[in-house]
């Protein structure tokens, strides 16, 4: 029992550490990952905006494309880079020697960060950047401190923000607001491109979700017959 205990505490040390973002309150993604729109308007910032950088090495175009309704043509015309074939996975041309040299380590591939980070965490990473001469690139992450990237959105969120601090007393600034305020245009494209991501990190999760009820519906229909059964067998029993 003890040491059954001690692996489960083990196991939930990294959602615990998740959870707590470094102090910072998540804001909720309210993701829908049936909404093949909101998937199809993700899917395209992704490969406009992350995807030069970030791959998807697990998720293949044609794959993608049917989940999301579309057909291959549509996807080689909007969601392709010349070159690729529609069977591909969704990997990208940058070497992690030249990614090294440019950006310290080897941008991160995406395919499970949903799972592991959270959409909420996701989201909230979206929509936290904010100015900092102080870092390289000019920005920094309210989520992710000291942030190694650009913040590759920024047109889409229409410049960067101010970020506004106070002192939490206890010596440490921590920011409480941004200025100005985030947008509802860009809230809906960080949502989309969370939704994508969550949908890439387990594909099959609908489908999942659904036949998960077929199985507890013949379960309780079996339930109530072996019941029946039961009862039959044992009537003459006392």
């Amino acid at each position: 029992m003890r040491k059954l205990i001690i692996a489960s505490v083990m196991a939930l040390l990294p959602m615990l550490s998740m959870a707590a973002g470094g102090g910072v309150h998540l804001e909720k993604a309210n993701v829908d990952i049936a909404d093949q729109a909101s998937l199809q308007r993700g899917a395209k910032t992704f490969v406009n905006y992350c995807l030069s950088c970030h791959s998807a090495q697990y998720q293949r175009y044609n794959r993608m494309g049917a989940d999301l309704g579309l057909t291959d043509a549509q996807v080689k015309e909007n969601l392709m880079l010349a070159g690729d074939k529609v069977g591909d996975t969704m990997t990208i041309a940058m070497s992690s020697a030249d990614a090294k040299k440019w950006f310290g380590n080897p941008p991160p591939d995406l395919s499970v960060t949903a799972r592991s980070r959270g959409a909420d965490w996701l989201y909230t990473y979206f929509t936290t950047f904010y100015a900092d001469d102080s870092r390289p690139f000019g920005v920094n992450n309210a989520v992710f401190k000291d942030v190694g990237m650009p913040h590759v959105l920024v047109d889409l969120e229409g410049g960067l923000k101010k970020a506004i601090t106070q002192d939490d007393g206890h010596g440490n600034m921590v920011v409480t607001g941004y200025e100005p305020p985030i947008s509802a245009e860009y809230e809906q494209v960080a949502r989309d491109l969370t939704n994508f991501l969550v949908y890439v990190g387990e594909p099959i999760q609908l489908k999942r979700q659904q036949m998960g009820w077929k199985v507890l519906l013949f379960l309780a229909v079996f339930f109530v017959l072996a019941y029946l059964m039961k009862k039959e067998f044992w009537r003459d029993v006392h």
